[in-house]
């Protein structure tokens, strides 16, 4: 789950494993893979980083990299 910010303030999580599509229109808006949509606060970059870190977390895809590795980067 990754943790996203409605444009009203209120924060919420999203499972980044059905998460299709992330564009920016210049709201940044997430597509699930069930066609729902949400437009978050957060900019497409901080969504894709976030996505990123949570699946090293959880070691999805072959991204074996440590999670401290990747906070160390930033």
């Amino acid at each position: 789950m990754i943790k996203v910010t409605r444009l009203n303030g209120k924060s919420y999580n999203i499972n980044a494993l059905y998460i299709e599509m992330v564009e920016s229109h210049p709201d940044t808006i997430i597509t699930l893979t069930n066609g729902k949509k949400y437009v978050v606060a957060e900019s497409e970059d901080e969504v894709r980083d976030a996505i990123i870190h949570f699946y090293r977390s959880v070691n999805v895809l072959g991204f074996q990299k440590d999670v401290e590795d990747f906070e160390n980067e930033e």
